[in-house]
């Protein structure tokens, strides 16, 4: 038996402007079966989880190479 998927999630490998990614989500709408495309404005709180996990793989790297 197969499953099914109720949707997905695109994720940007960087933080684009708005009216760039709006041809972006204009092409995911024409797909067909799509219902909604919406867009997630960033703020502090994606910029500091990205930094915190920036620490931390920095962390851990630091930590193996002194080995």
């Amino acid at each position: 038996m197969t499953d099914r998927l109720k949707g997905c999630v695109v994720a940007f490998e960087e933080d684009i402007r708005d009216d760039d990614a709006e041809a972006i989500l204009n092409a995911i709408r024409m797909i067909k079966g799509v219902s909604v495309v919406t867009g997630e404005v960033s703020g502090p709180d994606d910029w500091m989880n990205r930094e915190r996990i920036r620490l931390e793989i920095r962390t851990k790297l630091l930590a193996a190479l002194e080995r």
